[in-house]
C-alpha cells in the first residue's frame, strides 16, 4: 500500500465519519485524490478555503503514516480542474489587453499554487512576461507585462 492508497483511505474515512457519502478515487499521474459528492458546495466552502483545509489535514495525517510521503491534492467534483481552467482563461483575457494597449495589468491576490500556474503558462509566451514580488505575504498579484 503506497502513500497515495493511504491518502484515499484517509480522505474517504474523515469524511464518511462527518457524515459525507462520497466515493474516492486516485489520479496516480497528478498526485490527486478524486472526490465525487453529491453536494460539493459544503465540502469546497467558499472560494475552496474548506478544501484548502481538508487537503491540508489530509496530507499531515498521510505524512505522520507514511515517511517519506509526497504532498497530494484533494479534488472535490473537479473543483480545482475547472478552478484552474477559469484562472488560465481570465490570465489569457488579461494578456490580451496589455498585448493591446501595452500597459501592464495586475491580477488578483492569489497563493503561491495558483502564481505558478500562471508563471508556468506564460513562461514561453512570445509578446507577455509575468512577474510576482518576492515578498513574505501569502497571497500576492501577479503582474503581466509586455516582454
Amino acid at each position: 500500500m503506497d502513500y497515495l492508497d493511504v491518502a484515499k483511505e484517509v480522505v474517504d474515512n474523515m469524511l464518511g465519519y462527518l457524515g459525507f457519502a462520497v466515493t474516492v478515487d486516485i489520479d496516480r499521474e497528478t498526485r490527486t485524490i478524486n472526490v465525487n459528492s453529491g453536494d460539493p458546495k459544503l465540502l469546497i466552502g467558499h472560494r475552496g478555503e474548506r478544501l484548502e483545509e481538508l487537503q491540508y489535514l489530509a496530507n499531515r495525517i498521510v505524512q505522520d503514516r507514511v515517511g517519506g510521503a509526497e504532498k497530494f491534492r484533494v479534488d472535490i467534483d473537479f473543483y480545482r480542474a475547472s478552478a484552474e481552467d477559469r484562472l488560465i482563461e481570465e490570465a489569457e483575457h488579461v494578456a490580451a489587453k496589455v498585448i493591446n494597449t501595452g500597459n501592464s495589468e495586475k491580477l488578483e491576490p492569489m497563493n503561491s499554487y495558483h502564481r505558478r500556474i500562471i508563471h508556468n503558462h506564460f513562461k514561453n509566451h512570445d509578446q507577455v512576461k509575468t512577474w510576482s514580488p518576492s515578498d513574505s505575504a501569502r497571497l500576492k498579484r501577479v503582474t503581466i507585462m509586455p516582454k
